[in-house]
């Protein structure tokens, strides 16, 4: 039987990181989640690995869930592991995935068996979406009607407030297109990586403020963007993501 040809991501594995993984490096999202084929001769895992080597000291981790043995692609899940684990811990969140078939556990066993659902299991587990940071409500309205009845659809199927997610999906879309706009103007990944213990955030009005390390970052698009002096003190203080 003649085997399909593999197509290679038409982007690298740094572009995907830094524009598909844009509201987890801000600090905006717990998690982020995508699909790398790699070119012939490239090893995906190796890249994850030292990309979670160079982000993990800003409180960053890049882990493969899934690899094909046949064509090396890959599922890269991207995350703050503080964070998930806090959501991972909350009662009504370990009661789901109980519910699910999930043994209890910290964030670090329940993500082994998330992992070892998606090598194993015929259906995808839809249950993803709870270490996502999607609304357990959406998620569990996603399971109950197979995908269908949604009220919005963006970076997940909406069950519950359509304006409120429409509006956290546009807030993770502007942030999405600024870091890619940073990224091919040079920024490095890591200076976009907000540090976990820098990473306090202040939103007034629609406007993210970073409390800490934010200026290069800022100035970077500030340069692209071609604002004169009184522009990069303005936009040192802050960036509107929404």
């Amino acid at each position: 039987m003649q085997q399909s040809r593999v197509i290679p991501s038409p982007r690298s594995f740094a572009c995907d990181l830094a524009t598909l993984c844009a509201p987890t490096l801000a600090g905006l999202k717990p998690a982020s989640l995508f699909r790398y084929q790699p070119a012939p001769g490239q090893d995906a895992a190796a890249m994850a690995a030292a990309w979670h080597a160079a982000l993990s000291p800003r409180g960053v981790t890049v882990r493969v869930l899934k690899q094909c043995p046949r064509t090396g692609a890959v599922l890269v899940y991207v995350y703050r592991p503080a964070r998930v684990a806090r959501l991972l811990a909350a009662p009504h969140m370990l009661d789901f995935l109980a519910g699910e078939g999930y043994t209890p556990g910290t964030a670090d066993e329940l993500l082994d068996q998330l992992a070892e659902r998606l090598c194993c299991e015929g259906d995808f587990p839809h249950e993803i979406g709870v270490f996502l940071g999607y609304p357990l409500a959406d998620v569990i309205g996603f399971i109950q009607n197979r995908g269908k009845n949604f009220t919005a659809c963006g970076y997940w199927k909406v069950y519950t407030d359509p304006t409120a997610a429409q509006a956290e999906f546009d807030r993770y879309k502007k942030c999405e297109r600024i870091y890619a706009r940073c990224y091919y103007n040079g920024t490095p990944i890591r200076r976009l990586t907000v540090a976990a213990c820098r990473c306090t955030i202040k939103i007034i009005k629609g406007v993210v403020i970073y409390e800490q390390d934010r200026s290069y970052l800022l100035e970077r698009h500030r340069q692209h963007r071609g604002h004169g002096r009184f522009g990069r003190q303005r936009s040192c203080r802050r960036r509107r993501f929404c």
